[in-house]
């Protein structure tokens, strides 16, 4: 594990901002942490990157506390905040060199670092370009740069989608998954589950200062998604048939037509998708398009915290 946290808590007085966190972060992983605003994202990343104090509990990165060593965890982690600042007057070949020096970056290999990065990050046409006349986007992926210059073994993002435009969003992703090809460790932060889907390997729902569930994503998908939503297009005269059939059957729930396809919930797992396609076959239907869809981020927060609050 590159980063591990147990028992972890922190207060702010009164309010328990971290209530026993228990994270293990696998070397290689894309880990995302979800939840609601105030849920204890941001307090769980501040405390990994040696920015806060915890109250209690144990943290370790690659085997360092970052309260009792924290230039040790600096030197292998990267940190992008949820809100950055820009020195004014300065380009962006300047601000990254800036921060290269302040790193410990060799001034032989410094300008060479900085190219590099800037290539990773697609500025290489704006590296002569003021940093305040950069967009929101240009800025975001900047400071990702900024948290790169020292070569930083994990990275810990926080909420860096905030705020950005759909085609930016697209753009951060695709670099996230591209440091990930490269080695990197990620942790990745968002209130937003959407903008987690398809870049995390491991996820942890955090929700009032406690994990409510953590692991590889596929494996929460398949331990907590008791139903999947299956679309079905037939021939448009035969819709309101199949959709009579199907929802005649014990595993199915909540039919509708949409748009000429039946959609519905299956409570059942491939075997009852497999004789439910069977059945329609059997009874004469031309079944088109039969897909099963995975739980998505929303539908596995909403299951989670709604499990918690059902037990509780």
């Amino acid at each position: 594990m590159i980063a591990t946290l147990s028992g972890v808590e922190k207060r702010y007085g009164s309010v328990k901002a971290l209530d026993g966190i228990e994270l293990e972060i696998p070397e290689g992983s894309v880990f995302g942490l979800i939840g609601p605003n105030g849920a204890g994202k941001t307090t769980s990343m501040l405390v990994i990157s040696t920015l806060l104090a915890r109250d209690a509990g144990k943290v370790e990165v690659l085997g360092i506390d970052p309260q009792q060593d924290p230039r040790g965890v600096r030197r292998l982690l990267g940190y992008m905040p949820d809100f950055f600042g820009f020195y004014e007057n300065l380009t962006a070949t300047e601000y990254l060199s800036f921060f290269a020096a302040a790193s410990g970056v060799k001034p032989a290999t410094r300008a060479a670092v900085v190219t590099d990065l800037l290539s990773l990050v697609d500025l290489s046409h704006k590296s002569g370009a003021d940093v305040n006349s950069l967009s929101r986007g240009m800025k975001q992926r900047l400071s990702l740069a900024r948290a790169l210059v020292h070569d930083p073994q994990l990275l810990v993002l926080d909420e860096p989608a905030s705020g950005l435009d759909p085609r930016a969003r697209v753009h951060l992703r695709e670099l996230i998954a591209e440091l990930s090809r490269l080695g990197k460790t990620v942790i990745i932060s968002s209130h937003i589950l959407s903008e987690l889907e398809g870049i995390c390997s491991h996820l942890a729902v955090i929700d009032e200062g406690k994990v409510k569930a953590v692991g590889p994503l596929d494996e929460i998908r398949k331990a907590l998604t008791s139903s999947r939503r299956v679309t079905v297009r037939v021939p448009d005269e035969k819709v309101d048939e199949v959709m009579d059939l199907l929802g005649s059957d014990p595993t199915v729930h909540e039919v509708e037509v949409e748009k000429g396809r039946v959609r519905f919930v299956l409570s059942g797992d491939d075997a009852d998708s497999a004789r439910l396609l069977s059945r329609v076959v059997v009874a004469g239907h031309e079944v088109f398009e039969w897909r099963v869809d995975a739980a998505g981020l929303e539908e596995l927060f909403l299951q989670i915290t709604a499990e918690e609050a059902g037990a509780a």
